[in-house]
């Protein structure tokens, strides 16, 4: 049965998260807030945790999950950024993106593009989200909470609960989420390329 934390959406528990964190380190896997809608997220070295998402989601082999990171600094470890690329960015963030770039040797093989070497970041603007970052100390590795019946994402954290009691093992909730994925910009090509359209507004980047 999955613990539920009803979290301030601006001003969050610190005990929660401490608590949130505590079952992170353990291996656990959490729905949780973020800018765009909820998602599930484990720790990055998390195998089980991944194939717990893919079982949850129904998701292909090939699917590529998203590092969230808590700021510049921490992604910068995992992905390879020109100045050029860093500016773009750095001037859409925080926010409801997520960018594909070459990834370093920081990010697990498992997680990488088979072909291009590459792994999807981004870092939210969600008070919850970066508190969760913020106690961890690494990425979460993350992936949205779209169930395969369903056409849009759940956005409402005890109907969440409800769903996936038996699947995970936490439900963080701090209010309404949006039903609108992040906005994904490919970066690791030389000229920018929108892979899909979402919650981020793409006139920057076009």
């Amino acid at each position: 049965m999955a613990r539920y934390f009803d979290v301030h959406p601006v001003d969050p528990q610190r005990r929660a998260i401490s608590q949130v964190v505590e079952i992170l380190r353990a291996g656990g896997l959490i729905a949780y807030p973020t800018d765009s809608c909820f998602a599930l997220g484990c720790h990055l070295g998390d195998r089980e945790g991944i194939e717990r998402i893919r079982e949850i989601r129904q998701l292909e082999p090939k699917h590529q999950f998203t590092l969230v990171c808590r700021d510049f600094a921490q992604l910068g470890t995992f992905v390879h950024i020109s100045n050029r690329v860093f500016r773009t960015i750095k001037a859409a963030t925080p926010g409801r993106y997520t960018f594909i770039l070459p990834a370093t040797k920081e990010v697990p093989r498992r997680l990488l593009h088979p072909k291009r070497k590459t792994v999807g970041v981004r870092i939210p603007q969600h008070a919850v989200a970066h508190a969760i970052l913020s106690e961890l100390g690494e990425p979460l590795l993350s992936s949205t909470l779209l169930l395969p019946d369903q056409d849009e994402p759940m956005t409402q954290g005890w109907e969440i609960k409800e769903r996936l009691d038996n699947a995970v093992d936490a439900v963080i909730d701090s209010g309404d989420c949006g039903t609108e994925p992040t906005t994904v910009i490919d970066f690791s090509q030389p000229e920018p390329e929108i892979v899909r359209r979402g919650a981020g507004d793409t006139t920057p980047f076009e």
